[in-house]
């Protein structure tokens, strides 16, 4: 399980113009609920942009309509009238959230027990995928209970216990992502969720020798999606960011307003930490990075630290340094997920890190606790 905040706004889609979009329409029919439908939302991507819109239902109906440019997913949500006792009903969101595929033309949705549970006709892409979650479940069901152990020992503060069952969850996650996602794109080029699909495999930290083959695989409709040239961007710019490559220079100010350069570290080890003060995982991992500094920091290793700290939020930046005792040198431009080093390096979660050697070469990414540590034993001091 990668710890990483996911960046809740996805970096913007290339911007088609409005004439190459298609007109949907959802008609939905809520009349089998336990409770009586009042409002429905609908969240979707369109032209590089989050479209929200709301209507009330009537008679156990409802209807949306808008444009895209290519199969999206869709998230609906219900709000429900006062139940049979008066008082307001609470939302639960396995019972009253649904995700579905989007695709031009007339789409029904008919809720059979509970909004979440749905039958959807004129949508090919959502047949897909529904086949593809239901492949995906099976690994579900059995990360959950380990979900569950991983919390547990995290409020006991039995971080031996945690690693141990993350690394079960990795194992499991490793499996899904190749047997259900990978699978799927090697056998559907064609599939209008295909590129959806690739999208999950890649994940977050895209290997581009393994990504790029499978792009250049999809049938040209989906490499002509809108969401395609977006997602060709992120594998070129980790091609240029894997292990092996040379890092890309940088230049952003410290805290004192002073601007440094990754180059002028050149000949020792450094450490690229991407972090932000309001990312817990990432500050759960700050007293590694520390333990690390302190005890490699007189044998050729350094640290910047990179943070996505948003816009007029310096003092809560410089309050997270000081209270975690960051004492390496520290970077920001204050600018949220646009930070300019982070969208250079393709960073759309955190915390991430790359691990550079002296001739300035990326040697190891995303290290974290023992493993971050046992790397720079090898790097600094030759131990295996």
């Amino acid at each position: 399980m990668k710890k990483a905040v996911l960046a809740l706004v996805m970096l913007p889609l290339a911007v088609i113009s409005q004439d190459k979009q298609k007109s949907f329409k959802i008609s939905g029919n809520v009349k089998n609920l336990s409770y009586k439908a009042d409002w429905v939302f609908l969240q979707y991507r369109s032209n590089g942009e989050w479209k929200t819109d709301s209507v009330q239902a009537k008679d156990g109906k409802y209807e949306f309509a808008g444009k895209i440019g290519e199969p999206v997913q869709g998230r609906l949500r219900i709000k429900y009238g006062l139940g049979p006792d008066g008082k307001k009903v609470n939302m639960v969101n396995t019972r009253d959230m649904v995700s579905v595929f989007l695709q031009p033309g007339k789409i029904k949705i008919t809720s059979i027990d509970s909004f979440s549970n749905v039958q959807v006709k004129g949508s090919p892409a959502h047949m897909e995928f529904s086949k593809l979650n239901a492949l995906v479940k099976p690994y579900q069901e059995k990360m959950q209970p380990l979900l569950e152990k991983y919390s547990e020992y995290g409020k006991a503060k039995d971080t031996k216990n945690q690693s141990r069952v993350e690394a079960e969850i990795d194992a499991i996650d490793a499996e899904k992502n190749e047997k259900v996602y990978g699978e799927y794109v090697r056998n559907n080029p064609n599939s209008p969720i295909a590129l959806y699909a690739l999208q999950q495999y890649a994940g977050w930290d895209i290997n581009a020798d393994k990504i790029e083959p499978l792009f250049n695989s999809l049938s040209i409709e989906n490499k002509n999606y809108p969401s395609a040239a977006d997602f060709k961007e992120k594998i070129d710019i980790a091609k240029k960011t894997g292990i092996g490559r040379i890092a890309m220079d940088f230049t952003q100010n410290d805290t004192l307003g002073k601007p440094v350069s990754l180059s002028s570290f050149k000949g020792r080890y450094i450490l690229v930490d991407f972090w932000a003060s309001w990312c817990g995982p990432c500050r759960a991992e700050n007293p590694n990075v520390v333990k690390v500094f302190h005890k490699y920091k007189d044998k050729n290793f350094h640290i910047i630290g990179v943070s996505l700290d948003r816009p007029g939020q310096k003092e809560r930046w410089m309050k997270a340094i000081h209270d975690d005792k960051l004492e390496w040198t520290q970077l920001s431009d204050l600018k949220f997920w646009d930070n300019e080093v982070a969208k250079q390096y393709g960073i759309n979660a955190i915390p991430q890190n790359l691990l550079i050697d002296p001739e300035g070469k990326i040697i190891a990414k995303n290290l974290k606790g023992e493993e971050l540590e046992q790397k720079l034993g090898e790097a600094l001091e030759g131990k295996k």
